[in-house]
């Protein structure tokens, strides 16, 4: 076996300025704040999510304290519609949340959302944190290199200021009154454009929420599944050795899925050497299957990289990857099972047979 370079990864996304504790719980809450025009649609959106505590509706960064709806609408007092959310970092990560954000709005609209004009209905992402920040900002990048919008991104990464909740008949609008929010949702054009750019319920799903289930198996049934190396490094976030692990050097066709659920993470298309050591990678096979934390152990600060269904240990991410996106996804071999591309079918994957075709 592989020797290991040893010491507990910290995962908790929390910082001190943006937990706070709840009463009746252990659990830690992290605070996030979105801008996506009406804020009836964005709290449908959020509400249904798994992770988030609570969810309420408001206005920020005004110029006016305790706005009300009618002054906010009339967009003189410079605030913006949003929802602030609280929610559980233990079970579901801020760039999640921001895919989910992504999915809920049109991001190439200034001042503007759908049938709602002015500047009350800018979007924005309201950070609480530089990791925040930086997280927007990436989530922002791959947004704009995606391919899925023809124009610029133009949705604000700003400071979140004082938030001002709205008056308590627009908190839950939707349940409170259903059918007239429907009939706005579908009115304002929201609903087409979501369905066009996204496909059906975008709010809570995503494309590859239609493909092939992923799931992690019970506790015993990992222990029993991994080799000892596999199971320090997915589930005790050890670090394997460089230049001495299975595929720091493998120049074979394929994909690299997750040792513990399968799920699909990387293809050979975009590994690179890096001369590190470990398996490189410029991006990720599909983006909507890892998650991304706030790792400060070994005495400075990280990005670590875990698999969304697994959610095994990685890796981590840097920047200091080749151009144009210029990130590195620096990740374990023993976290990873490699699929040549001749065994996709039969393993399963066959989707991903166009990749190598010439």
């Amino acid at each position: 076996m592989a020797a290991l370079i040893t010491g507990i990864c910290r995962i908790d996304l929390a910082e001190a300025g943006t937990m706070i504790k709840n009463d009746t719980s252990n659990k830690k809450f992290e605070k996030a704040t979105f801008g996506g025009g009406c804020f009836w649609c964005m709290q449908y959106a959020f509400d249904s999510v798994k992770g988030v505590a609570s969810t309420a509706v408001g206005y920020t960064e005004g110029g006016k304290r305790n706005p009300t709806y009618e002054e906010v609408s009339s967009g003189t007092t410079g605030h913006a519609e949003a929802i602030e959310i609280l929610f559980y970092p233990s079970e579901i990560s801020y760039s999640e949340l921001l895919d989910v954000f992504w999915k809920n709005i049109n991001p190439t609209t200034l001042d503007k959302q759908f049938a709602d004009e002015g500047t009350q209905y800018r979007t924005a992402i309201f950070y609480h944190s530089e990791e925040q920040r930086k997280l927007a900002q990436a989530s922002k990048e791959r947004l704009a290199k995606s391919g899925k919008f023809n124009k610029p991104i133009v949705t604000g990464i700003v400071p979140a200021s004082t938030f001002y909740k709205a008056e308590e008949y627009h908190q839950k609008y939707y349940a409170k009154n259903s059918l007239r929010y429907k009939a706005y949702h579908f009115g304002s054009g929201r609903e087409q454009y979501l369905k066009k750019v996204w496909g059906d319920k975008p709010e809570t799903s995503t494309p590859e929420s239609k493909k092939k289930k992923y799931t992690k198996p019970a506790k015993a049934e990992v222990k029993n599944k991994l080799n000892p190396l596999q199971y320090k490094v997915t589930q005790e976030c050890a670090t394997e050795r460089p230049f001495d692990n299975e595929y720091w050097n493998n120049k074979r066709e394929g994909i690299y899925v997750d040792i513990v659920s399968g799920e699909p993470l990387f293809s050979s298309r975009d590994k690179f050497d890096s001369g590190t050591g470990w398996p490189s990678f410029k991006k990720p096979l599909e983006p909507g299957s890892i998650v991304e934390k706030e790792d400060k152990s070994l005495l400075m600060t990280r990005t670590e990289v875990r698999s969304k269904h697994g959610d095994s240990h990685l890796g981590h991410l840097f920047n200091d990857g080749p151009e144009p996106a210029g990130t590195r996804y620096c990740i374990n071999s023993a976290s990873l099972r490699f699929i040549p591309k001749e065994d996709l079918e039969k393993e399963g994957y066959g989707e991903y047979k166009k990749l190598f075709q010439k």
